[in-house]
């Protein structure tokens, strides 16, 4: 099984990452934030014309048709930049789930041309998220009941806005009149294309937390080198280097589990909830770990509104327990792991 990634992959990741770095500095992102709205639809239109949002969409709908592996690479960027939930909600999850539907199903092909022109904003909406993200302005809002597909027009629902710890994010509890318009999948079929989703958002929240935990090291590793006790930087004193020792390792183990999960999901394997889960598990412990350390090594002005660090804290404090908290993920890696029979051991690890 080979799991180096290709020179598109590779190349695609780099031009994101050196456009954000440009497009998206944390100075930018504050004032974006500060808006009502927190989005900016020029940063968006950018990012859609770099080609993001079109990454997922066939190839015969106008996309560049690459799978999930691909935004194991992208959500890490994502993260590294703090970019909102919208994008990937739009043009993974969502475009993930139209992609997933079966051909026939009316406006499919419609909505995913516009998500890969970037004309169009989803959000999607699962049961283990009482929240939504990005309600406010979606165009169309995909959402699940008793098993059921449904496509709503923003102006069709009801929602009321949720404040959160993390400045970036834009929740809204949803409610809405399910019906036979709404309806574009039944139960027989969208069980298991929820079932697909939810390990989708999952791994996108597991691809970010990479990202945000590396740009917390990274930040770190920056102010250490800085910052001066005893007439020596601090970061040549061992319990300093110890701190960030432990979170460079978090980030280095979590990697191969996120790529395996992405693996598993883009293969359609038999056993990608519990891949899934392993990955979302290590990846938002690495970046819980980032956060704390990064606190620590900072100090009490880690916090503040002024330091860059705090952003992405809190987004990766936020995005723990989106698409599944802890003891979901937990519950789903037991399953598996201790039913009578698993495929447990280093025999099993990548088959025949």
């Amino acid at each position: 099984m080979d799991f180096t990634f290709t020179e598109d992959q590779l190349a695609f990741r780099e031009a994101i990452s050196r456009f954000l770095m440009t497009e998206a500095p944390p100075e930018m992102l504050r004032e974006i934030w500060d808006t009502d709205d927190g989005r900016s639809p020029e940063l968006r239109s950018k990012m859609a014309a770099q080609g993001l949002t079109a990454l997922s969409v066939p190839e015969a709908l106008g996309g560049l048709g690459m799978d999930d592996v691909a935004w194991a690479l992208m959500t890490q960027e994502l993260g590294y930049y703090a970019i909102a939930d919208s994008m990937a909600d739009t043009a993974y999850v969502a475009t993930g789930l139209l992609s997933a539907l079966p051909e026939a199903t009316p406006r499919r092909d419609e909505m995913l041309s516009k998500i890969a022109e970037g004309d169009a904003r989803f959000a999607v909406g699962h049961p283990v998220n009482p929240l939504v993200a990005d309600v406010h302005l979606a165009d169309v809002i995909l959402l699940e009941h008793n098993g059921e597909i449904h496509s709503v027009r923003r102006e069709s629902i009801g929602f009321e806005r949720n404040p959160s710890i993390d400045s970036s994010r834009r929740l809204s509890r949803i409610t809405f009149s399910p019906s036979d318009e709404t309806r574009i999948v039944d139960a027989a079929q969208g069980q298991a294309i929820w079932n697909q989703t939810l390990n989708r958002g999952a791994l996108a929240v597991a691809g970010q937390s990479i990202g945000l935990a590396q740009r917390m090291l990274d930040l770190s590793i920056d102010y250490v080198v800085q910052r001066k006790q005893f007439g020596k930087p601090i970061g040549s004193f061992q319990a300093v280097k110890h701190h960030l020792a432990q979170v460079a390792e978090k980030i280095e183990f979590a990697k191969p589990v996120l790529y395996r999960a992405a693996h598993a999901l883009a293969q359609g394997e038999a056993n990608v909830d519990l891949h899934v889960s392993h990955a979302k598990l290590a990846c938002c412990e690495a970046a819980w770990l980032a956060a704390r350390h990064g606190i620590q090594v900072h100090g009490a002005m880690g916090y503040t509104w002024e330091v860059d660090l705090q952003m992405f804290m809190k987004r990766a404090w936020a995005l723990d327990s989106s698409w599944g908290d802890r003891a979901f993920h937990k519950s789903r890696v037991a399953t598996a792991v201790l039913a009578d029979g698993a495929p447990i051991g280093p025999q099993f690890t990548f088959g025949e």
